[in-house]
């Protein structure tokens, strides 16, 4: 299952670190994050729901980017 969710990063550099800290998360098969867009587009892994994962997600990318939000 893919979704897209609306984020509000600082900057492209700050973007990256929080596509690779997705993209580490249990549960979450890829990730990409658009700057430019400000988008996050999720894939989860098979039998994952995204209720569950997404926090994680929020967890692991303020992280390395206290910053960030992401509109779930």
């Amino acid at each position: 299952m893919k979704k897209t969710y609306k984020i509000e990063v600082d900057c492209a550099n700050c973007a990256n670190l929080m596509e690779n800290a997705a993209r580490k998360t249990a549960g979450v098969q890829t990730a990409t994050v658009n700057f430019m867009t400000q988008k996050m587009i999720v894939e989860f892994a098979e039998g994952q729901e995204p209720q569950t994962v997404m926090p994680q997600v929020l967890k692991a990318c303020k992280k390395v980017e206290p910053d960030c939000e992401i509109f779930l």
